[in-house]
């Protein structure tokens, strides 16, 4: 696996944070030796230790996801630039970041009333404790998609996790990068978001 070991991260409960904290996942297949690949929210399903998500009916992908099809589900969390102006030894520019990679099967959810289900657990996860929406089981719209999603559960059969955090550092150089991929979480994007409104 790559990156080196000292980048490697093995524990599990690390990377279930990250995937709760950062659940918009990168859907990974291969169709006719072309990889596909979707964004989609991805939700953790605890009590049957699955990944748990839905795609659109007429998404090409969708010919790939068949039971017992293999496929790779990446989440990105925090990264950031780190300068050697940060450190307190003689460095080059890198880049720090934790991303997730799970291999997987997938199970196909054939049944609109369980398909359902999923789009309720998902929202309630999205909305966050704080819920101020609630997706009731009879709501119309969503009994008129349900038939335009294709629901799928993802069992696990690999973990990967992949956190450059400045671990072959010294100690000092380590805490002064992880206060620089702080920072970098933090940083206000409203004037780059308006751009993209344009």
């Amino acid at each position: 696996m790559y990156p080196p070991k000292h980048h490697q991260e093995n524990d599990i409960k690390k990377m279930i944070a990250i995937i709760e904290e950062y659940p918009l996942g990168m859907l990974v297949s291969v169709l006719d030796g072309k990889p596909l690949v979707t964004h989609i929210p991805i939700i953790y399903n605890h009590k049957i230790q699955k990944l748990v998500a839905h795609i659109d009916k007429y998404n090409p992908q969708v010919a790939t996801l068949k039971d017992g099809a293999e496929v790779t589900v990446i989440f990105r969390g925090p990264d950031a630039y780190i300068s050697p102006s940060i450190y307190t030894t003689t460095q080059l520019p890198t880049w720090n970041y934790i991303f997730v990679h799970l291999t997987g099967t997938v199970t196909l959810i054939t049944d609109p009333e369980e398909a359902k289900k999923t789009m309720i657990a998902m929202t309630k996860f999205l909305e966050g404790a704080s819920q101020k929406y609630i997706l009731e089981p009879h709501n119309k719209r969503m009994e008129g998609a349900v038939n335009y999603i294709q629901a799928f559960e993802i069992e696990i059969t690999h973990w990967e996790g992949k956190f450059k955090l400045s671990q072959d550092k010294v100690k000092q150089d380590q805490l002064n990068a992880k206060e620089a991929l702080k920072e970098s979480a933090k940083k206000d994007r409203d004037g780059f978001i308006e751009g993209m409104y344009r």
